[in-house]
């Protein structure tokens, strides 16, 4: 999930698109070189170097499938019940005139367009971008299944713009990631407004740094959302699947998520192998590290789960787009204290 240069939020949902265009588009899984007279080498994964031409395939990709599919909203329960508390919180000190039930449909219209395709299903707070196709976000090794997913959850938060200051799993968490984006939605529209928009021209302009919305996708959720209203699905929970857990990494201790995307609950398309240009990651632990100079983002891939024989772990210092500023390290782990498993 790519998309243009960011202002505050101009990369949050860096592009998402759907497995219907993935025959359309050139895939990057894993390449398998064959020895003359033996088997072939062990897969490795092929990074595309034209920044350029990933950034532009990533946006056409989103904007391709941004039509939201027929059928009922429907909406994760501990994840509704966030939004809902936010957005009355951000409709009762907003700038102008909105309501509680209006700031809700506001915030979750660029959802839909970015993340649910094919047919209609709850959206997933555990959904990871499947177009971002950067070479920097790949294992410098070229190991299947070592990515660095950037787009992350309900609103694609994305470390090139207003994902710059979360982890992976404060974007899963659905509770946490409604407390930013709802009132930033709220106050970009009221911004619109007392600007002199009218609504139409507002909502549009809340909108403007989700690419599917270009197209007037969002302003459809958003009536779908008014009329016809949002049913809370108590099958998906307040991760999307994914696992709150506590970790032990680098002596200290640390509230972190297992994100297995064969865990996802809700739309699930993204998880078919062939969803997408970029490459599915294998199961990994997500936390923030605050106990150096800066703060920095950590993903850990056991190798228990990757099978690669070795602990491997990603770092991004806060701030910094994960296209140009990942660390990849062999052989640091952590320890998974909730289930004892990992380097315990």
């Amino acid at each position: 999930m790519s998309g243009s240069t960011p202002g505050p939020l101009r990369r949050v949902t860096a592009v998402l698109a759907a497995a219907a265009l993935a025959a359309t588009l050139p895939q990057s899984a894993h390449a398998t070189n064959t020895s003359a007279d033996g088997p072939p080498d062990a897969p490795t994964t092929t990074a595309p170097s034209d920044r350029a031409t990933e950034d532009r395939l990533a946006a056409e990709a989103s904007l391709e499938n941004a039509e939201i599919p027929p059928g009922p909203l429907t909406f994760g329960a501990e994840a509704l019940s966030a939004v809902e508390d936010a957005a009355a919180e951000a409709a009762g000190s907003a700038s102008c005139s909105v309501s509680a039930e209006e700031a809700t449909a506001l915030s979750v219209a660029p959802i839909w367009p970015e993340i649910v395709t094919g047919e209609m299903a709850t959206p997933s707070p555990m959904t990871l971008s499947r177009f971002d196709n950067q070479e920097g976000l790949y294992d410098p090794a070229g190991r299947d299944g070592l990515f660095f997913s950037p787009g992350v959850g309900l609103w694609q938060m994305d470390s090139a713009g207003f994902g710059s200051d979360n982890t992976a799993g404060e974007a899963i968490d659905s509770e946490w990631v409604s407390g930013v984006a709802v009132p930033y939605i709220v106050d970009e529209y009221c911004d619109a407004l007392n600007g002199g928009s009218d609504a139409p021209a507002a909502r549009a302009s809340s909108w403007s740094d989700w690419n599917a919305c270009s197209d007037g996708d969002c302003d459809d959720a958003y009536w779908r959302a008014i009329n016809g209203g949002i049913t809370a699905d108590p099958d998906v929970d307040r991760y999307g699947g994914a696992q709150p857990r506590t970790c032990e990494f680098e002596g200290g201790t640390h509230d972190c998520l297992f994100v297995d995307v064969a865990d996802v609950q809700g739309a699930d398309w993204w998880t078919a192998p062939d969803a997408g240009r970029s490459p599915l990651p294998h199961p990994f632990y997500v936390l923030r590290d605050d106990s150096g100079d800066s703060t920095q983002e950590v993903r850990v891939f056991l190798g228990e789960d990757s099978g690669h024989g070795t602990d491997v772990t990603v770092t991004r210092p806060f701030g910094g787009d994960a296209r140009d500023f990942l660390t990849w390290t062999d052989d640091l782990g952590l320890c998974d204290t909730t289930e004892g498993r990992g380097a315990c």
